[in-house]
């Protein structure tokens, strides 16, 4: 379920891209006294996700150690862990995240809808087989044990990735999902959620799109609210999750981010994972967004509610490069 929107603020080097000066430059700023932090975010933030395996292999050449290891003795706490976020490769960051959404106590629900409501078939088909070679289980296996009820059931609809998409639409499905979508809400007592279970984990997203409108044009009830008003908690949130990031990405992105940082505290980690995420695809979408909706600049909002090196790759990641 690829989001339509492509440009992100990570791009990284272009003919330019020497990984063994930048793996050298990563050396350099860890040895001897001291910890030059501002070059480590220079090089995390200016590489993409490619260069900075490229930075790995290279760097393991020339000196004999990980660079990721080499980083656990000089950094610690959230920078660290933002650093060692940057150096997974895509599809094994999401499953290491998934992961870590379900181990230990309790279960991060909100970064299981996240991850899985949001990536195209090809995406979840890779995430499972990483997450079989990194964890020595299935993800769907592990979905099961840690969730329940109908909040289960979606969740492993999504990790089938077997969502339609193909470009040509019906219009006689669209309107049979939208009149399905009804009797199975608003029209009777209690909510068969199989049916919306259906349609938002198998159609298309241009389908999808068709369905919220003429669902608002023919109901006068837009789907969020009929969402809101007809299932509740986890289940809820996965459904508007869909919906949501269906309907406009980015915006859905700056609602999640926002949430990171309202109230007191802020959800850290769940925060540097989206960052992350989408730093290569939409992120700068989702800052214009999130200025858009809340009045205030994204890296601006960051830097009040983080603080340290975090803070600082946290915002080199969020402006554009």
């Amino acid at each position: 379920m690829a989001a339509s929107y492509c440009e992100g603020t990570v791009r990284g080097c272009g003919p330019e891209f020497n990984p063994e000066h930048a793996a050298q430059a990563f050396h350099k700023a860890m040895k001897g006294f001291g910890t030059d932090e501002k070059a480590i975010i220079k090089l995390l933030a200016g590489h993409c996700n490619d260069q900075r395996q490229e930075i790995k292999k290279k760097f393991k050449v020339m000196f004999g150690a990980n660079l990721e290891e080499e980083l656990k003795g000089e950094l610690s706490g959230h920078f660290l862990e933002l650093c060692q976020y940057l150096l997974m490769p895509s599809r094994y960051f999401d499953a290491w995240c998934l992961h870590k959404a379900m181990k230990g106590i309790g279960t991060k629900e909100i970064r299981l809808i996240e991850i899985l409501s949001t990536k195209s078939n090809s995406e979840i088909q890779t995430i499972k087989t990483e997450y079989k070679k990194l964890f020595g289980s299935e993800l769907e296996s592990d979905v099961v044990s840690e969730t329940s009820g109908h909040l289960r059931h979606i969740l492993v609809s999504l990790i089938q990735g077997n969502r339609n998409e193909e470009q040509y639409m019906n219009s006689d499905i669209v309107r049979q999902d939208v009149q399905d979508l009804y009797e199975a809400g608003e029209k009777v007592l209690g909510t068969d959620e199989a049916v919306f279970n259906k349609v938002l984990a198998l159609r298309g997203v241009g389908h999808l799109q068709e369905v919220f409108k003429l669902y608002r044009q023919e109901h006068q009830q837009d789907i969020e609210a009929v969402i809101a008003s007809e299932t509740s908690g986890d289940t809820k949130e996965a459904y508007l999750a869909i919906v949501k990031f269906i309907k406009d990405p980015p915006a859905y992105f700056a609602e999640c981010l926002y949430k990171c940082m309202e109230g007191l505290g802020t959800k850290d980690e769940r925060l540097m994972q989206i960052v992350v995420d989408r730093s290569e695809l939409d992120l700068k979408d989702i800052g214009e967004k999130y200025m858009e909706m809340y009045k205030k600049a994204l890296p601006t909002a960051i830097a009040d509610d983080t603080s340290g090196d975090y803070r600082k790759l946290l915002v080199r990641l969020t402006n554009p490069n």
